[in-house]
């Protein structure tokens, strides 16, 4: 009798430590599905939680060996290669990654989805020729891990895609965008950004053989927006592009028969400085507030919500 009793006793128990070991093992699988997730929304917010798959899109892209077809997320990294250092900080890498997807939907959005896009892009080969084989890995780590953090995400304002223009940095602060652009982007307003004057490449100078040049229109922040060279007039990001100079905002002066090119700031000063964006990371700022200080009045939001057929 005693017997019987203990073997039923250790049945139930068996059959409750069993149930038991079944909880925590489908306590332990929960958790391992869960944890991307959880880590994702810890790290960078509910917001970036995203289960997109639109950047696996393919798009069509002319390259010098004729016309190729990638996904976004190949040719977006490619791009962020060449338009920012690699090694900024994280949140400024993840600003800059919007920035261009942004700008490639917004393409999509106008011209359908047989657009071709022309804009310069780095290659594996050319990652690898600039940052060296020992730092590929690393850098390319890194901005596809930017890309990631962001997948999905647009900038938007009143719920349409909003113009994403960037420069290296500024003069000392961006331009107003209806004066730049000649057309009212309410989002893009003068805004400080101090720190870029200290930058190394703030002032750079080009001597040209005597040439036949004044500038006849600036902007409120001091960007050449016309200049007469000989009987033409041009814009100054025209000039720029001529002569190969760092920035559209710079003053001549004669100097020995020659023309000496003062510039200030590196490209066209508009939208975000990559460089007051890198100075905002170090200090700890997300890369929302990064976006909220270079476009007043933005949103994040889904490509999905803006951009049909994604």
């Amino acid at each position: 009798m005693y017997r019987q009793s203990v073997r039923k006793y250790r049945m139930k128990t068996g059959c409750g430590n069993m149930w038991i070991k079944l909880k925590k093992v489908c306590a332990y699988l929960t958790i391992m599905v869960l944890l991307p997730y959880i880590i994702t929304v810890f790290i960078h917010g509910p917001s970036f939680a995203s289960t997109s798959n639109v950047d696996n899109t393919y798009i069509k892209v002319k390259t010098k060996n004729g016309l190729l077809e990638m996904p976004i997320e190949e040719y977006c990294i490619g791009v962020l290669a060449k338009e920012i250092p690699a090694d900024y900080t994280e949140e400024a890498l993840k600003a800059q990654a919007i920035l261009v997807r942004t700008n490639v939907y917004m393409k999509i959005q106008e011209g359908g989805s047989e657009v071709e896009f022309s804009d310069d892009f780095w290659t594996q080969k050319k990652m690898e020729k600039v940052w060296g084989a020992a730092k590929y890995f690393k850098y390319h780590q890194k901005l596809k891990n930017a890309w990631d953090a962001t997948e999905g995400k647009v900038l938007t304002y009143e719920d349409k895609l909003a113009k994403t223009p960037f420069c290296r940095l500024t003069n000392g602060s961006t331009r107003d965008g209806k004066e730049a652009l000649g057309e009212d982007y309410p989002y893009l307003t003068i805004t400080d950004c101090s720190e870029d004057v200290e930058a190394v490449e703030q002032i750079q100078t080009v001597t040209l053989d005597k040439l036949d040049a004044e500038i006849t229109q600036c902007d409120t922040t001091g960007y050449v927006q016309s200049i007469r060279v000989g009987k033409e007039t041009v814009s100054g990001e025209e000039f720029r592009n001529t002569y190969g100079l760092a920035s559209s905002c710079f003053t001549l002066q004669n100097y020995n028969g020659k023309l000496r090119i003062t510039t200030r700031g590196v490209g066209h000063g508009i939208g975000m400085s990559q460089y007051t964006a890198n100075h905002m990371g170090k200090k700890g700022k997300k890369c929302e507030e990064i976006l909220n200080y270079f476009f007043k009045d933005t949103e994040l939001k889904e490509v999905t919500q803006i951009v049909p057929n994604f």
